[in-house]
């Protein structure tokens, strides 16, 4: 199976929707999933993944099944303290999350002390999104145990679901059994971004996810238009 995890356009977040480059964006998106195709489209409840994902479902004629847990995780993943006011824990300072050696694992990430005021809200924000992946991943064919999949049967099916960036980092941490600070300082999603996850099948039993495209914006380049930067606060070119 081939996942795509798309982050939504160019957002109006006051509004909750696009702004005018977002739909640009969106639009070249539904032409890119016209050439592909899709056999499943998921969506975020919230507007500006909904608006994204419209683009798509109408060019390809499909309906969507929206995923209450694919929203945006506010306020669970934000931080609000005098050293760092209101901000969203996947874009704290990488200086701030890789400070701590040896590195963040799996196990042990979130006893750094960044995360000492909200430590609980975001155990069960992170618990939440990786119980809820499993269960949907389940309904696919793939059983979670331990760090890999249990193959039920096999899917050949392609599938996009429209979400957000905080949300799509700290779903592919667990997917690729990454520590989140790390995916969070380290990978950017541009508006309308699209990853892509193969559940790789290399044997009967087991599938492993791999992503096999982190971020990719051809469609926007095939389309004429500019990679997005919302979400980067540093000598952006």
């Amino acid at each position: 199976m081939l996942l795509h995890i798309i982050r939504h356009g160019d957002p109006d977040y006051p509004n909750d929707t696009l702004t005018p480059a977002g739909r640009l964006e969106a639009a070249a998106l539904a032409e890119r999933f016209a050439r592909e195709g899709l056999d499943r489209i998921y969506n975020s409840p919230q507007g500006r993944a909904a608006a994204t994902m419209q683009y798509t479902a109408d060019r390809l004629g499909m309906p969507a099944t929206v995923l209450p847990w694919t929203r945006e995780q506010y306020p669970e993943l934000f931080l609000h303290d005098e050293i760092h006011g209101s901000r969203a824990l996947f874009q704290l300072p990488g200086e701030l999350l890789r400070a701590q050696a040896p590195l963040p694992t799996r196990e042990n990430w979130l006893q750094m002390p960044v995360f000492d005021p909200v430590r609980e809200q975001v155990r069960v924000s992170a618990d939440r999104i990786a119980d809820a992946s499993d269960a949907f991943l389940t309904d696919f064919g793939y059983v979670r145990e331990g760090t890999r999949y249990r193959l039920l049967r096999s899917n050949p099916e392609r599938i996009a679901v429209f979400c957000h960036a905080g949300l799509a980092l700290t779903w592919l941490a667990h997917l690729l059994e990454i520590p989140a600070p790390l995916f969070w300082s380290g990978f950017f999603l541009a508006p309308s971004s699209v990853t892509t996850v193969l559940f790789e099948e290399r044997s009967a039993d087991w599938a492993v996810p791999r992503c096999i495209a982190l971020g990719d914006t051809g469609h926007l380049q095939a389309a004429g238009l500019p990679r997005g930067t919302r979400g980067l606060e540093a000598n952006v070119r």
